[in-house]
């Protein structure tokens, strides 16, 4: 008997597989990251002397910036 022309695989089974795919993706993704930053920086550069690194050595390192701050006025 010749087969029909009718879809057999529901849209749930679709969804699941397309889900499963986009995971699939997205781990991938993750972990070519991670190798990346693994092999881009290796330990990061530091100072032998004070062991600092480049970012802690900097004074405003992980601070905003206050170029757009409004002073605060106190009554004297």
């Amino acid at each position: 008997m010749a087969s029909s022309g009718k879809k057999k695989t529901t849209m749930a089974k679709l969804t699941r597989e397309s889900r499963l795919r986009e995971r699939r993706l997205d781990k991938q993704a993750r972990k070519d990251a991670r190798k990346r930053a693994a092999a881009g920086s290796p330990g990061g550069p530091s100072d032998a002397l004070t062991g600092q690194t480049d970012e802690s050595a900097q004074p405003d390192a992980g601070q905003p910036s206050r170029e757009g701050a409004v002073p605060v006025l106190t009554d004297a």
